[in-house]
Formats: structure tokens, sequence, C-alpha cells
């Protein structure tokens, strides 16, 4: 690891399908796992299913340029090339999307590819793509540097 990981721990209801998605569907590498939780590499991030008999993972959702953002989400930012063919692997995968791929912010510093989408517990995923993830990933169009 180069570098500080995030660690996130979420709720799953079906722990053997959140597997599967996580696994298989996403590509992420298991880690260690226990009888009532999974770790996975989840693009260089410590993800943790923890099965429990029951949840609540929708909040409602947030107007985004023009979408209905499921709140709470988590996700990663990747680089246009990375997010183009995780999002042909979902397709290919027959996953529905909550926010169908797109480019969003268009023109703008922030522009960026996004998709957002559910895993089997009901858990909200975004998927960033952008051409340049380091340098505009914080940027603002203030112009300031």
């Amino acid at each position: 690891m180069s570098g500080a990981a995030f660690h996130l721990a979420i709720p799953v209801t079906d722990l053997a399908a959140c597997e599967r998605f996580y696994g298989e569907v996403l590509g992420c590498p298991q880690g260690r796992r226990d009888r009532h939780w999974i770790d996975f590499d989840f693009f260089g991030h410590q993800l943790v299913i923890h099965e429990v008999e029951s949840s609540v993972t929708d909040a409602g959702s947030n107007a985004v340029d023009g979408h209905g953002v499921p709140v709470p989400h988590f996700g990663v930012v990747l680089s246009l090339p990375q997010w183009e063919t995780l999002v042909a692997g979902l397709r290919a995968a027959g996953v529905e999307f909550v926010v169908e791929p797109h480019r969003r912010f268009l023109g703008t510093a922030g522009e960026q590819a996004t998709c957002f989408l559910r895993d089997p517990a009901g858990n909200a995923l975004e998927f960033k793509g952008f051409a340049d993830p380091d340098g505009q990933l914080f940027a603002t169009d203030s112009g300031a540097d």
C-alpha cells in the first residue's frame, strides 16, 4: 500500500449475494473473512461487508445535475479508461443502474463520467471517471490555483 487507504464497513442482508457482487461483478479481491463478514480490496481500499438481519440503506435522494442521487452512497474515483471498462463489465453482468452512466458538469473543471447502482443489499455505489483524476477531483472553476 502506498499511502492511506480508506476503510468502510457496510451492512448487507445476504452475505453470499454480496460476496458474488463485490467479488465477481466488481472484481474486488477477497481478503479475510469470518462467518458473518468479508473484507474486500475495493480498488485499493478496505471494504468490509457485515451480514445483518435488516438494514436501512436509503435515506432518499438529492438532485445533482438533473439526476436523483441516492443518499447515502459511496464509491471510487477512476480514470476515464478504467471507468469505461468497469461500466462495460457492469452492463455485461446485467447490473441495473439507479442513474445510468453519463457525463455531468460538462465544460467545467469538475467534468466527470458517473453512474450509480445498488448492491444486492441496497447499498448505493457511485463510480466516477475523470480525464485527470488527480487534477480534477477537487478542482473548482474559480480560476484560483
